[in-house]
């Protein structure tokens, strides 16, 4: 009798001990997303929150960084900017060298990414083409607003050598580099509010230019990932007037690789429950479905977002595509 208690006790034991060890042991679903001072990682955080999964939203260098990424197979899910989506599926612009990703993979677009350029008001800067002469902010390597800067600079016909000095410093870095003077100017596309950008303005007075002209005209004429774009009036404070620009489309990116079964979860769990997700941060508020499933993807969408999708009745077998419900 005493032998089967303790048999008994021994079992129960191994039971309990196996539950939290199995959990720990599981991994979590990774997405990789930019830097934490950006609208990409509170995003990849309230993916993460829509799955019933472990799941976290990983801080990276951005855009270039996440496509890369994926191609090594290091990463599973992934934010980029729609350009920078369309030069790693053709092996185009800063992707010649590695050649078009045929394992690419989309899985839906998100919010609207205005090109935003900030500036310190005794900088006097009040149009574009005064950021010529002055100290500027383009961005870490690898990152989506680098991408669009250099895009930006080539039609412009800017070298490096135009600027007073050229800085290389990431999106969580730049507001204070910004309020120390050791910068005029810093560009950042990105989802607004944006904290980065807030911060700059409220503790250096700082203001947002308009960017318009012929160039920006010609630009998204030309590239069909680029938009008109506009930051409305009083975000960041009552005096701040409505901004004018250009931008892109984050996207959600994933390899070929990347389990069916998962990105089929993450896609219903975000569309299931599709007003929640939309109020996890003002730049989601307008999306709907039928612009998240075309605008902004050039790689082929991947298997597990495609069953969802049909499922809906949003795309057929064919490809063909309907109106979103």
């Amino acid at each position: 009798m005493k032998t089967s208690t303790r048999l008994l006790a021994a079992l129960l034991g191994g039971l309990l001990l196996s539950g939290p060890v199995a959990a720990q042991d599981e991994e979590p679903l990774v997405i990789a997303t930019a830097s934490p001072a950006g609208v990409y990682h509170v995003v990849g955080r309230a993916l993460c929150r829509t799955l019933d999964i472990p799941c976290q939203a990983q801080p990276t260098d951005g855009s270039s960084a996440n496509l890369r990424g994926l191609r090594r197979g290091d990463l599973t899910l992934a934010l980029a900017q729609s350009d920078l989506h369309l030069y790693a599926a053709l092996g185009t612009e800063g992707f010649q060298k590695d050649g078009a990703d045929d394992a690419l993979r989309s899985v839906f677009s998100l919010h609207n990414e205005p090109f935003t350029l900030v500036v310190r008001r005794d900088a006097g800067i009040h149009r574009l083409e005064d950021i010529t002469g002055h100290a500027v902010n383009i961005g870490n390597p690898g990152s989506g607003q680098r991408g669009t800067m250099l895009r930006l600079m080539d039609a412009e016909g800017w070298s490096r050598s135009d600027f007073r000095s050229v800085h290389h410093l990431p999106a969580d870095q730049q507001a204070m580099e910004l309020c120390h003077g050791n910068i005029d100017a810093m560009v950042y596309t990105v989802g607004h509010p944006n904290a980065s950008v807030a911060k700059a303005i409220r503790l250096c007075d700082a203001m947002l230019v308009d960017v318009e002209g012929d160039v920006i005209d010609l630009l998204v004429a030309a590239y069909p990932y680029f938009t008109r774009a506009w930051i409305p009036a009083d975000l960041y404070g009552p005096d701040q007037p409505a901004v004018q620009t250009f931008g892109v489309k984050a996207t959600l990116v994933a390899s070929e690789a990347t389990d069916p079964e998962l990105v089929y979860r993450l896609v219903a769990a975000v569309f299931d429950d599709f007003e929640r997700f939309k109020a996890s941060h003002p730049a989601l508020g307008a999306l709907t479905p039928e612009e998240m499933i075309h605008d902004g993807l050039t790689a082929p969408l991947h298997e597990g977002a495609l069953r969802y999708y049909r499922e809906r009745g949003w795309i057929e077998e064919d490809g063909m595509a309907h109106e979103a419900d």
